[in-house]
């Protein structure tokens, strides 16, 4: 899967979770994975605590924290369906 491809996977809705990235059809923040992974938590562990995702959800939440830590600006399209 490419970089574009897992980015994809993410969205930002301003009426969905304050407006924060969140994973593409859910409720989950970017920052929230990319938290549980900083404090140690693994992928299966997340997984297993949240069934929904799927293990590219887990990556693509690793490119676009990627992405912002280069200070580049991803273009993700604001998802308008509430």
């Amino acid at each position: 899967m490419t970089r574009q491809e897992l980015l994809n996977r993410i969205s930002i809705n301003p009426n969905i979770c304050f407006g924060k990235p969140c994973i593409r059809g859910h409720r989950i923040w970017v920052s929230l994975i990319l938290d549980f992974m900083a404090s140690g938590i693994t992928t299966s562990e997340i997984l297993d605590d949240y069934p929904q995702l799927e293990p590219n959800d887990i990556l693509a939440c690793i490119a676009y924290g990627a992405e912002m830590s280069r200070e580049r600006f991803v273009e993700i399209p604001i998802d308008s369906v509430t």
